[in-house]
Formats: C-alpha cells, structure tokens, sequence
C-alpha cells in the first residue's frame, strides 16, 4: 500500500513556456489564483511544481479552470493544472480532469445533493453543486462539478424512473458537457485526441517555412516534398536578406520515435449505449425533497 499523506489535494502546475522562481511562486500562486487557506508549494521537475492544497475548494478551483497566468512585473507564465497521482511522470499527463455537467429540463425537485451526485456519479465522481442550483436560482439547468476519466466514453442521456401509482414511468434527459478535453493515448498529453495526433497522422502537420524568399515546404504523409514558391511582395523584402538553412534533401524520410507508457494506444471503452440508467438503491421520498409548501405528490421518484 502507497501512503498518500498530505497528498489528498495535491495538484501539479506545470509550466511549458518558462516559470518564475520557485520563491515567487509560493507567493504568487495563491494570491493570484484566489487560494483561500494554506497551501505548500514545492518544486517537481523544472517545469513542474506540485501544490498541496490544505482545503478541498482551493483543490476544485485550481482544477476547475483550464490555465492559469501567473504575471511576475510585465511578464506573463502560463500555467496548467493537473490532479496529481502515485503514478505521475514528467513526460506524461494524466487523464483525470474536473469538468463541469449540466443537466437542462430537470425538474427542480431533483435539486437535492443526494440526487444529483447519484445522476453525476455516472460520469466521474461528484465533488461540487454550484450555488446557482443549491439554492435553486436557476431552475432550468442544474450543475454539477465531477472528476472524470478522459479516456472513458461518457453517457449523453439518462433515464430518471417514477412510480405513478402501481405505474413505473421512466424519463430520459440530456447530460451536457460544459468543456471535455480531448486526451490523446500516444502523446500521454490532453489538448488533442488519436484522431488530431500529429504522430499518427503526420499529413495534419502545418505547413513550415524554410528560407526566407516565400519558399515552404509542405509536410505530407512523412515526408517533406519539393519546396514550393509562395508569392512576395518586393517592397516587403528586407534590403540586406541573411539566408536560412533549407532542406538538403527535399524527400528525406522523417523518423518516428515511439514509447510504451501507461496510456500508449490506450482506446476509449466502449459503452453498449450512450444512454445510462442511474442507479439508486432506494426510493426518494416527496417529503425529505425539500420542494416547500407544494402538496404531497403520489407520484415518488425512483432514480434505476
């Protein structure tokens, strides 16, 4: 068994385009990334820092938002968050993720924490109900915040059963996704999946410019073919040109570099249908559904 200590919330900050010193970080990070309690900061890997967060909202808000920018005087360093597990390498990045559900048309008398983490459970695991549909603000969507596997399929619909006298009605409803990342099992990385991987699919390349004459050379099916001449301008030309290197051999073959990891070529698992039935173990009584002076129903809502 792995001990964990202190590490419940930690979270991984990893920087890709330079970071401040780690003394500054410590200071900065939970002023400018609105941390309410104590946090302990360390470095990881020198791009990555690992936060420990002493509160569970300070661990959903840091991995609540996609990014954050740290500012150090008139510079600016992108940072991204990830949940941090015994499993973590500099190279990879997990495909754990918190993202925000949301559930249109569902009756407010569903708006109870027990009911909703039960329907969210379906997706990840629950951790938080925004304010908006605790206090039912907003009764035409409620909103739920899970921790989620990316490279799991995740259902679309959900079936909500009633008893309607000696009747068992079932619902359907709609699970919306605010914002999923994409995952990709080769490059161990989120942003992108198999389907946008510039390593299975080498054609996806963009084009590169190699000289500074408006020549490019295209990158096509792994290989880089006859440079072609782009259009210029000769007022845009500068006066004294320094040449850049060019490609020795317009058809040299690239060479692709793979590694086994945890994740290599790990697919998506299936579901038999993207429609899931939520289960729950017992009925829901009308009363305890906090829907104020409304009268008793003899309809009672059974979550399967």
């Amino acid at each position: 068994m792995v001990e964990q200590q202190d590490l419940k919330y930690a979270v991984v900050g990893k920087f890709s385009h330079g970071m401040p010193s780690i003394a500054f970080l410590r200071t900065a990070i939970p002023k400018q990334c609105s941390l309410k309690a104590e946090v302990n900061i360390g470095l990881l890997h020198n791009r990555h820092v690992l936060i420990r967060c002493s509160i569970e909202e300070d661990y959903v808000n840091l991995m609540s938002r996609p990014n954050f920018w740290i500012k150090e005087n008139s510079k600016s360093f992108l940072m991204r968050t990830f949940k941090w597990d015994i499993w973590f390498t500099p190279e990879e990045e997990t495909s754990m993720a918190v993202i925000w559900l949301s559930f249109p048309n569902l009756p407010p008398n569903f708006y109870v924490p027990s009911i909703l983490f039960s329907i969210a459970s379906a997706v990840g695991k629950p951790i938080a109900i925004d304010a908006a549909t605790l206090n039912k603000t907003r009764p035409s969507c409620a909103r739920v915040k899970v921790e989620a596997d990316l490279l799991q399929e995740h259902p679309q619909k959900y079936n909500i059963q009633i008893m309607n006298g000696e009747e068992m009605e079932t619902i359907s409803y709609k699970i919306r996704y605010d914002f999923l990342p994409k995952y990709c099992s080769t490059c161990m990385l989120q942003g992108h999946d198999l389907q946008g991987c510039w390593k299975e699919h080498p054609e996806l390349q963009p084009e590169r410019r190699l000289d500074g004459d408006g020549t490019v050379a295209v990158a096509a099916k792994g290989k880089i073919t006859n440079p072609t001449p782009l259009p210029t301008n000769p007022s845009h030309q500068h006066p004294n040109p320094k040449p850049l290197p060019t490609a020795t051999n317009p058809t040299q073959e690239w060479t692709t570099v793979t590694h086994k990891r945890k994740y290599q070529n790990q697919q998506k698992q299936p579901l038999e249908s993207l429609e899931n039935t939520i289960p729950m173990t017992e009925i829901v009584n009308p009363a305890n559904l906090n829907i104020g002076n409304n009268p008793p129903s003899s309809k009672q809502p059974l979550l399967t």
